[in-house]
């Protein structure tokens, strides 16, 4: 399916792009070959081909969610660099 100049034109148009005649030229051709290569793919068969959401086999890497020990406040804080009451002290954003 070709795509003409004046499709480059329009699509650029609604783009708010800026082009030269050059440049028109080049995505002309370039747009043509891209549409080309997926008519080529839209015309395989994929109807013996399972539908996925990604390329290859994906596992969750997390770790199990499980209750542990909590640290106490003092240990919590003990190395940070500031210190409001029981809380981190922070720079205020204004």
């Amino acid at each position: 399916m070709p795509i003409s100049k004046s499709d480059v034109e329009h699509v650029a148009l609604l783009a708010r792009l800026s082009l030269t005649d050059e440049e028109k030229e080049i995505l002309t051709v370039q747009l043509s070959q891209i549409l080309e290569h997926a008519g080529k793919i839209a015309a395989l068969d994929t109807s013996a081909v399972e539908p996925t959401s990604h390329a290859v086999p994906t596992v969750n890497v997390m770790r199990a969610d499980k209750v542990g020990t909590e640290l106490s406040v003092e240990e919590a804080l003990s190395n940070a660099p500031e210190r409001e009451n029981d809380a981190f002290g922070v720079p205020k954003i204004v």
